[in-house]
């Protein structure tokens, strides 16, 4: 029957202009959509010739016959019309829809930068994150969203920390799973990326990641897990760098033991661009998918390889039937594929969402003297910056994420529109500053006589460079120190993509990190400045005093050997980010988890049951939050675990969280959960011998703040003989396939305790 099948369909690879894939269903069986996907997969697969099936291995430029209005576009897998096999089409994340498949470029919303979403340190806004992208990507047409990133926030001076989470596998894990949440949620496949250590842009392509299995999974691995298991993500994109000796996107264990065999992901793996370095060895590791086009997956190739018996049809078939499972999955086959530009009350809305998140993700790091919310008798204001930050909105950092925006709001217009709102008849001027310094001083002078002086500072990083050093760049630090000198009255906005240096946070009263606030930008920085939102975000990651305290202050940690094969050294091992300031005892700058409010919060009563651990219920931490100030806000409860001194591990880890709003004098009690059947592992370690996650025997310290550096309750439990936990993905007696209304996390408010 096969055999007759495959007959039937002897039909060119190349695409031609047709109507919808849905038009040809009736003559064929694997578009019965009575049948699972795996079993039209097959069917499909089944029928395919060699050529046709390396036509559907790899992404190839052109135009696309169900969208001629999109030009020629390069990143998409071309349809087979006989087939219905529609055209594929994918677009970069994770910061809004980025570089897509259309020429021009589709306008879309841009959002705040990922590592500003999960300073929001809250589920629901990731999965409204993720909403809003999958969304816009369906009306565009578009049936994949390269997003989210996850990699760890290891180095500084990476380039692409701004399309990362954080320097924490679980405050990342938590954000990823819901950002896919809400994006698969509109029948659009995300991706997981970039899998794995892809964490400095130099050297990418060549770069060997030298780091042990513990770390590896402990770090590293984690929020790639979480998003198998509990976002049930589809794709996976491979990375450019190699891990040891072999480039990620041909490693057997990452892409297959881990990926396949201990997590159980059924959906498929496309490297990143330029990514794949081989046919049978990338096939055979559990590639799925060459982009951007076929070098290496191409019909000689295969041909070459199935020839010499390095490769079988079986894997081949196998690669393809991973993907149509999931677009048959996601209705991808039974759908029109239609393109439409967003009209003007979804710019409106999005753009509203988009603001509404980079409010609650900006962290108030430094309020001296309440300097802040600016006072509504301010009769005169001067912004003061260069170009990049006070004369334009800055959407995000450089390469394949960028955005095109909907629209933008200027600085200037945010502050202006928020005067109007208020009623005050402040004059505002905007003072550009040169980036040779050679203004400083005139424009620290001119600002001298002010009620209050904005000084916006920052640095725009980029996909394919890291940041020379830490420091802002172009004299922006001198800048800062001139017009604080000259106006004690100075606040500081800082965009940037990842931790800075402030050599001068001493010498002004109040700084907002706004990082980069996406097209919003001049309504987001103007609100919180006003008052009109309280801020809310926290650090997600660590603000060093200086780079010399780093953990990969040396160069075998970053950048790394150079010359034709450069090697990175992990041997910070376990000691990431705020791990690494906790065990070497140094004071940060501002902490992880770090972040203040124009009111004031007190949690208490902390409450931790059972007392012993017995491998059948989760851990109950039952703690209480009060607004002790004036005004409404929100506090962010964060609970760290310290393990037994016999496991080696960090001083203690994140493990749970929870955002709290409250008005003026509330007090709510919050529970939450430590469950060691979840996703995140919270009191395991992992045991490299027998490659499973383990749970000692011994006594674990919880302990509760609202920052990395400040713990204010502490309590314990202990576990009485070592057990392997399992570790599934979802919270403890609920089933696998059960979508989850509290977003990642076994938590309950009880109001008036």
């Amino acid at each position: 029957m096969a055999l007759a099948i495959q007959s039937m369909f002897l039909v060119a690879a190349s695409p031609v202009f047709f109507q919808p894939a849905v038009a040809a269903a009736p003559s064929l069986p694997w578009m019965n959509t009575h049948l699972a996907p795996e079993k039209r997969a097959a069917l499909l697969v089944n029928a395919m010739t060699l050529s046709q099936k390396a036509a559907q291995l790899h992404g190839q430029s052109g135009p696309i016959p169900e969208i001629p209005a999109c030009g020629n576009a390069f990143r998409h897998i071309p349809g087979i019309p006989a087939l219905s096999i529609p055209t594929f089409r994918i677009t970069n994340g994770p910061v809004g829809v980025g570089a897509g498949d259309c020429n021009p470029q589709d306008l879309a919303t841009a959002l705040p930068m990922s590592m500003g979403l999960a300073a929001g340190f809250d589920p629901t806004l990731a999965k409204a994150y993720g909403d809003l992208m999958g969304r816009e990507a369906r009306m565009l047409g578009l049936q994949v969203l390269e997003a989210p990133g996850m990699n760890t926030v290891r180095v500084g001076q990476n380039g692409r920390n701004f399309e990362y989470l954080s320097e924490d596998p679980v405050l990342a894990g938590v954000m990823a799973e819901n950002v896919i949440r809400g994006a698969q949620a509109h029948d659009v496949i995300a991706m997981a990326k970039h899998f794995v250590l892809n964490d400095q842009e130099t050297n990418r392509n060549t770069v060997s990641v030298d780091v042990d299995d513990r770390t590896l999974h402990e770090i590293y691995l984690l929020p790639f897990e979480v998003s198998v298991k509990r976002g049930k993500v589809a794709s996976f994109m491979c990375s450019y760098n190699k891990i040891g000796p072999t480039y990620a996107c041909e490693t057997p264990y990452t892409l297959t033991t881990v990926l396949r065999d201990q997590w159980g992901f059924k959906g498929y793996v496309q490297s990143d661009f330029g990514a794949t370095h081989s046919t049978a060895p990338a096939l055979n590791a559990g590639l799925d998918l060459e982009m951007q086009s076929g070098t290496w997956f191409t019909e000689a190739n295969l041909n070459q390889a199935l020839v010499s018996g390095t490769l079988t049809m079986g894997t081949i078939d196998q690669a393809l039937t991973r993907r149509y499972t999931q677009m048959f999955k996601f209705g991808m086959f039974d759908r029109p594929l239609t393109r439409t530009p967003l009209d003007a009350a979804t710019i409106q809305t999005d753009g509203a969402i988009a603001r509404n998140i980079g409010e609650q993700s900006s962290v108030l790091l430094k309020n001296d003297k309440n300097l802040l919310p600016l006072s509504r008798s301010v009769k005169s204001i001067v912004i003061v910056g260069q170009d990049t930050y006070v004369s334009s909105a800055l959407i995000g950092g450089g390469g394949s994420s960028k955005v095109a925006p909907t629209y933008t709001v200027t600085p200037l217009a945010g502050i202006q529109k928020v005067l109007q709102q208020i009623g005050s008849n402040a004059s505002v001027q905007v003072l550009v500053a040169a980036t040779d310094g050679s203004t400083n001083a005139s424009v620290a002078a001119a600002a001298a006589k002010a009620d209050v002086v904005i000084v916006m500072a920052g640095v725009v990083t980029s996909e394919g460079r890291d940041r020379p050093s830490l420091s802002l760049p172009d004299n922006q630090d001198a800048l800062v120190s001139a017009v604080a000198a000259s106006n004690p009255r100075t606040v500081v906005v800082l965009k940037d993509g990842d931790p800075v240096l402030m050599p001068w946070a001493s010498q002004v009263p109040a700084i907002l990190e706004a990082w980069y606030p996406g097209q919003e930008d001049g309504n987001v920085v103007a609100r919180l400045l006003f008052g009109l939102v309280n801020p809310s975000g926290k650090l997600p990651v660590t603000y060093p005093t200086q780079a010399a305290y780093t953990p990969t202050s040396t160069p075998d940690r970053y950048p790394g050997t150079t010359g034709a094969n450069p090697t990175v050294q992990y041997s910070e091992g376990l000691y990431v980010g705020y791990k690494w300031y906790d065990w070497r005892q140094i004071k940060p700058l501002f902490a992880f988890g770090h972040g203040l409010s124009y009111t004031s919060f007190k949690i208490s009563d902390l409450d931790v049951t059972p007392r012993g651990y017995t491998a059948t219920n989760p851990i109950k931490v039952r703690l209480s939050v009060k607004n002790t100030g004036a005004r409404e806000g929100s506090e962010v409860a964060q609970v760290y675990l310290g393990l037994p001194q016999s496991t080696g591990e960090p001083p203690k880890r994140l493990v749970a969280f929870k955002k709290v709003s409250l008005k003026p004098g509330e007090k709510r009690t919050v529970e939450l959960s430590i469950d060691p059947d979840s996703a995140y592992h919270p009191l395991s370690y992992w045991d490299s011998a027998t490659q499973k996650w383990t749970i000692a025997a011994g006594k674990y310290t919880v302990y509760v703040g609202n920052a990395s550096d400040n713990i204010v309750a502490q309590d314990t439990f202990t576990v009485g003989s070592p057990m392997h936990d399992r570790g599934q993905g979802q919270d403890h007696g609920q089933g696998q396939d059960q979508d989850h209304d509290h977003n990642g996390w076994d938590w309950s408010d009880d109001d008036g305790r």
